[in-house]
């Protein structure tokens, strides 16, 4: 499981016109599933998104939570983290897990982050997106599941 994390000011998702979510303070989370993933993977990234030290303290250093900031949370479903750009021109997604797969561990990961007393909004799990992201600092993170076991 592969996931961008970016601390924005404010974030939103538009669908055929309609903000479907938006955010203020808090992060982004562009999330993608591997065909390989499974629940370990979904409870590591949202254990580490739910932690990553990357809001400022009172000096100015990146020592504080999104929970111990009082963020909100974006998360947005996106296959193409798993684009394999090495030959040709046009990306393979054949390490994509397929979309039922993906949709559920894509809501777990969801629900893993509410149960820990996160105000998370979503996209709209296969739709074609409008994200905008305004980026804070610019801090924007890459984390990988499987780098971990």
């Amino acid at each position: 499981m592969r996931a961008v994390v970016q601390r924005v000011t404010r974030g939103s998702v538009t669908v055929n016109g309609e903000r479907v979510a938006a955010i203020g303070p808090g992060l982004v989370v562009l999330l993608g599933v591997g065909r390989d993933d499974g629940v370990d993977d979904a409870r590591y990234l949202a254990q580490k998104v739910a932690r990553l030290r990357i809001f400022e303290d009172s000096q100015g250093k990146m020592n504080r939570s999104v929970l111990e900031a009082g963020g909100e949370m974006l998360v947005v479903s996106q296959f193409t983290l798993y684009g394999d750009c090495r030959q040709g021109r046009r990306p393979g997604f054949d390490r994509a897990a397929r979309p039922e797969q993906a949709r559920e561990l894509y809501e777990f990961f969801v629900s893993l982050l509410r149960n820990e007393g996160l105000v998370v909004f979503t996209g709209v799990f296969g739709a074609s997106m409008q994200v905008e992201i305004i980026n804070d600092g610019p801090v924007t993170l890459l984390l990988d599941s499987k780098k971990e076991f």
